[in-house]
């Protein structure tokens, strides 16, 4: 996963984000509301881990703001010395979907990472098939198929295909498709997304005709976006 990672203590951020590293999750840290702010309006990531306790802000206010804001239910976990009951109730009613209190175990930071993971549906299928409408990934073998015929992909345009569709109707920044698909740092100044996104548009059929729309959002990313083919009616995932 890429995880946004909200701490201003410096020595206790590095030790979760090595543990992150550790399990090949891509994390960056911000010591401050406003910088990670400022990101998560410019990026696309699958978890946020947040800290109670910042200067200038809350932990707390900054959820406020994601569930106000983020134009996907991104899930929240909140890591803070505030173990109080009332606190827990708290960040769990204002929208957070898990919550550790200081200090936390690697093993178990792990563990609730990993199950955000799996009910966000950011890890992959037990089956390892998923089902979007006409097409069918297989993570095994790493095919998909459109209307049972298999469609000739290379590999990085089916992992950047699975990502799409696994994410559909979802906005995804270029840099994070740059991380989860070719392993590069963000920020790099690079056409590679723009020309495989081409590519999969072509070789998949993503045509409003046929259901789906891979849609650019300058200086952001692509979102693909399904549509309903029947008055009333839409493909579903499986």
């Amino acid at each position: 996963m890429r995880i946004a990672f909200l701490e201003d203590d410096l020595p206790q951020a590095e030790m979760i984000k090595n543990w992150l590293v550790g399990e090949n999750h891509s994390c960056r840290h911000y010591a401050a509301a406003k910088p990670f702010l400022h990101e998560l309006r410019q990026e696309s990531y699958d978890l946020l881990i947040l800290d109670w306790e910042l200067p200038e802000s809350s932990g707390l206010e900054v959820l406020r703001w994601v569930r106000g804001h983020a134009e996907w239910r991104i899930p929240v976990l909140f890591m803070t010395h505030r173990d109080s009951e009332n606190d827990i109730v708290k960040a769990l009613s204002e929208g957070a979907d898990d919550y550790m209190t200081k200090p936390v175990s690697r093993e178990i930071a792990i563990a609730r990472v990993n199950a955000l993971a799996r009910r966000s549906g950011i890890s992959p299928e037990a089956t390892g098939i998923y089902q979007f409408g006409d097409y069918r990934i297989t993570t095994k073998n790493n095919t998909m198929t459109r209307n049972g015929q298999v469609v000739d992909l290379t590999e990085k345009e089916f992992k950047l295909a699975l990502m799409l569709f696994v994410n559909a109707g979802r906005l995804l920044s270029r840099d994070h498709m740059l991380e989860q698909v070719w392993g590069l740092g963000p920020g790099l100044a690079t056409r590679t997304v723009d020309t495989h996104i081409s590519r999969i548009r072509r070789k998949l059929a993503l045509m409003p005709e046929n259901g789906w729309r891979l849609k650019a959002v300058y200086h952001h990313g692509y979102r693909l976006e399904q549509i309903s083919r029947e008055p009333g009616g839409e493909d579903s995932r499986e």
